[in-house]
């Protein structure tokens, strides 16, 4: 297993590690949840920055991402716009996209960005290659909300993924069934077994696939993602409820 480290911490070892998004709306909004994770226990800082309303001013977007550096700096920052079509909740055309990324890659501000793997080829690697250059990591990720796909559909999304020169790979899928659910854990452990080195992300959305949220030790997930205030999609913990599991799983391994 490849182990990347940001800021003092490991990926790809041990126990996952959880990811926080924050959801915000206006700058204050930001900079207030933000502070409030001063004293909570997590890994990693997601912006979400699709919920913010000024997003369509990249200058305002470096200014909220500065002061959020300064407030939690010393944690890794994941800086996310997701897409409509992925669950995002902003409309923006492919250009739009890619410059907002490419700008904020060259801040200084954020250690990873999340690029989704179908935004089309040439820009992922472009946008990977450039990213790289600046010394911040990618997560190429994919989210279907309507279902879950079979097991080598999940797996040739993800070999996609690393095949682009992603750091590290993500996929999200909602599940109808149990069977989904299983289908979702069978996929990560192959994958991790059989084609990749690099951490993976892989959950199994809404209240049913809860289980795949805190099994990532066990399956092969490095990351998962908890919540303090707001989800950013369904099924996600508490954060302090997912440390404590994730721990308790843990030392039953160990």
């Amino acid at each position: 297993m490849a182990m990347i480290t940001v800021k003092g911490l490991d990926i790809g070892v041990g126990t996952p590690k959880i990811i926080v998004p924050v959801i915000s709306k206006t700058e204050q909004e930001l900079i207030d949840e933000v502070s409030l994770l001063k004293n909570i226990d997590f890994d990693i800082l997601e912006w979400r920055v699709d919920h913010f309303q000024e997003v369509n001013d990249i200058d305002k977007v470096k200014l909220a991402a500065s002061k959020v550096s300064q407030i939690i700096g010393h944690k890794p920052i994941l800086f996310t716009f997701r897409t409509a079509n992925e669950g995002g909740v902003y409309p923006a055309s492919i250009e739009f996209y890619l410059n907002l990324n490419q700008q904020m890659i060259t801040s200084g501000f954020i250690d990873f960005v999340d690029i989704e793997v179908f935004t089309g080829d040439d820009y992922v690697r472009d946008i990977i290659t450039h990213a790289h250059q600046n010394n911040v990591l990618v997560i190429a990720s994919n989210h279907d909300f309507d279902k879950t796909p079979n097991k080598n559909e999940i797996i040739y999304r993800l070999r996609k993924m690393q095949n682009l020169g992603a750091d590290i790979i993500k996929i999200a899928v909602m599940p109808r069934s149990a069977d989904d659910v299983l289908t979702l854990l069978s996929a990560t452990t192959e994958m991790k077994e059989k084609y990749t080195k690099k951490p993976l992300i892989t959950m199994s959305m809404a209240g049913m696939g809860t289980v795949s949220r805190v099994s990532g030790e066990i399956f092969g997930s490095d990351l998962t993602f908890g919540t303090v205030k707001h989800a950013s999609a369904p099924g996600q913990l508490d954060v302090k409820e997912l440390r404590y599991i994730l721990n308790i799983l843990h030392r039953s391994i160990s």
